[in-house]
């Protein structure tokens, strides 16, 4: 990976004890140089405004490792999503401009909306803006981010996917780990 790289993570819910922890990931991201990024969340938590994501990042000790990046803090970046089943457009943070090239690390685990995402979830919900995974979540329609058909929320986590890889343009290097698994 050259240039400046993104190194998307999962920083983990407050609370939450089962998310990978910042020193398990350190040397790696200490190879590529990279700079961790994050989006916020759409949903309520400790990580649905800039100010307590910054706070949950600084709690789990994500600062304490390497630069890190809260890509939608200043807005959205609409990227077209070629051939969407879904969704024609993927709303992502807009700092993923500032990057050439992305590391995904991702805790690959069940989610309840998801199902086994691991790099797929990690792109699409994870670096789509507050806006965007409201967007992803409804298929188009963000008012229904919780109530939109679920094949069409799955279908729409693909496009969005797509809409990164295709940004990057082969730019990209995928690590799936599973780690500090939950019973559930």
């Amino acid at each position: 990976l050259g240039g400046k790289v993104a190194v998307k993570i999962h920083s983990g819910e407050v609370g939450n004890q089962n998310f990978i922890r910042p020193a398990f990931f350190k040397p790696v991201i200490d190879l590529v140089k990279g700079t961790i990024v994050e989006c916020n969340t759409a949903y309520s938590g400790k990580r649905n405004t800039t100010k307590d994501h910054w706070d949950t990042m600084k709690l789990h000790g994500w600062t304490d490792i390497a630069p890190v990046d809260i890509m939608d803090e200043e807005g959205d970046l609409t990227l077209a999503v070629e051939d969407g089943k879904q969704i024609q457009k993927n709303f992502v943070g807009d700092h993923l401009s500032r990057y050439d090239s992305m590391l995904v690390l991702s805790h690959f685990k069940g989610h309840p909306m998801g199902g086994f995402g691991g790099a797929l979830k990690n792109i699409s919900i994870g670096i789509a803006s507050a806006y965007g995974k409201a967007y992803i979540h409804g298929a188009g329609v963000p008012e229904e981010i919780w109530t939109s058909d679920h094949d069409s929320f799955l279908e729409s986590m693909a496009d969005a996917a797509k809409s990164v890889v295709t940004h990057f343009d082969g730019k990209m290097a995928f690590i799936n780990i599973m780690r500090n698994m939950s019973v559930d």
